[in-house]
């Protein structure tokens, strides 16, 4: 543990090295009354807090601001010109011996050990009383604001560059999937320009060579067939377990990927009493209530686990067909809307055989498919792969700020820093 000396808030502010404060009520009758560059910050944790522009300002100065209403969440405000909103709190500081940067980790730190909500509000006169300071020097801690600064600038990077492979992937797969690709391995031309070589169909314009087909007629053609999961009857809660066969719900479907971290299991024996559930390679698995888009093409490494219920087991059949194709299809806007449309229940929608059954989807050669499929895998495992940096810088961050932020690891001001390559 650290030897460091800590403070209440309070007695920061009560020595008048910190000063808390509220923002303004500010309309959005004011705000399109007076249109402007500068912005206001309100109480959401989405898009750094930012809840408009306006042409006037409160601040043009470093400050800590944080959600008086909702969440409580902290955020570092470096010196520029901008307003905050009365459910909106601020703190500015007073003091050479305190480093604004330092402030807000600190603050965020213990945070994330505090509930506050609509309810329970975090008020200047309850913060004050809830969070510490230590005194260090103040070159400490603008060494460990540095080190944590540097880690969220890459955070900040990688989660940019997920963003782009993610407008990557959607504008190439609509590409893919409306214009396909030709005999010469290239994006057929557009329809503008190539009028000739596309038809219109119920799902839109397609290439010519594409034949639009219900589901239901796909399977019958190919001999493959839908089933649901196992009800509740079936499989029970109290047999999942921690250990065992892997049972695949909705919620473990994620940008057409399987996610094992908080899959349920059950026991071997259980497993084989549910054989017609069990998933083979090429199987697709698809989530039949909730978020609607879930799927994913099932592979070698996922043989063997159990569809769980929740979800569809699609088993295309015959050669012709590549699971990839129709698990990145179902997931495209050409077949969401479609079951958009179809599915039923309000709070929940859900979908069952007959409504997917119905489903229209593009059907062209096994090798146009598994090209088009190539394509789009290519972006979805460069998204994976950074979704899973992100996620370790996540928990480096975590780490590294209960190191730091505790005095367990101590700074020193000449040593160099050492982020293993950030």
């Amino acid at each position: 543990m650290s030897n460091w000396e800590v403070s209440k808030l309070h007695d920061w502010v009560i020595a008048g090295d910190i000063e808390l404060g509220r923002g303004d009520i500010i309309s959005k009758d004011d705000i399109n009354n007076f249109p402007g560059p500068y912005p206001i910050y309100s109480s959401s944790a989405h898009r750094n807090g930012k809840f408009g522009e306006y042409a006037k300002y409160m601040f043009d100065e470093e400050l800590i601001t944080w959600s008086v209403d909702g969440g409580g969440n902290f955020f570092y405000r470096p010196k520029h010109k901008f307003s905050v909103t009365n459910v909106c709190g601020y703190m500015r500081i007073k003091t050479g011996n305190l480093h604004a940067p330092f402030i807000y980790y600190c603050l965020s730190g213990q945070h994330r050990y505090l509930t506050f909500d609509y309810t329970t509000k975090a008020h200047p006169s309850v913060i004050r009383r809830l969070y510490w300071l230590p005194r260090i020097e103040v070159v400490a801690q603008q060494k460990i604001a540095h080190i944590l600064q540097t880690i969220d600038q890459t955070i900040e990077k990688t989660a940019a560059l997920i963003e782009k492979y993610q407008q990557i992937k959607a504008g190439l797969m609509h590409d893919l999937f409306t214009r396909g690709i030709g005999a010469d391995g290239k994006l057929r031309p557009l329809r503008e320009q190539a009028p000739e070589l596309y038809q219109q169909t119920p799902i839109g314009w397609i290439p010519k060579e594409w034949e639009p087909l219900k589901l239901k007629d796909i399977l019958e053609r190919f001999g493959g067939y839908l089933q649901t999961g196992p009800f509740g009857s079936q499989l029970h809660a109290h047999e999942y377990t921690h250990e065992g066969i892997p049972v695949v719900m909705p919620q473990d479907i994620n940008e057409g990927k399987i996610e094992e971290a908080q899959i349920a299991r059950i026991a071997e024996y259980r497993a084989q009493s549910l054989l017609k559930h069990r998933l083979k390679a090429s199987d697709i698995i698809i989530a039949r209530r909730g978020e609607l888009s879930r799927a994913a093409a099932i592979t070698s490494l996922e043989r063997g686990w159990v569809c769980g219920t929740g979800c569809f087991l699609l088993r295309l059949g015959g050669t012709d067909l590549d699971a990839r194709f129709f698990s990145h299809m179902y997931q495209h806007t050409v077949i969401q809307q479609q079951v958009a449309g179809l599915a039923v229940g309000t709070t929940m929608p859900s979908l069952n055989n007959e409504i997917m059954g119905k489903l229209i989807f593009p059907y062209m050669s096994k090798v146009e498919q598994s090209l088009i499929s190539d394509k789009v895998d290519l972006v979805t495992d460069k998204v994976t792969t950074l979704r899973l940096e992100l996620a370790k810088l996540y928990n480096k961050k975590s780490g590294l700020m209960h190191d730091l932020l505790t005095g367990k690891v101590q700074v020193q001001q000449n040593e160099p820093e050492v982020l293993d390559g950030l």
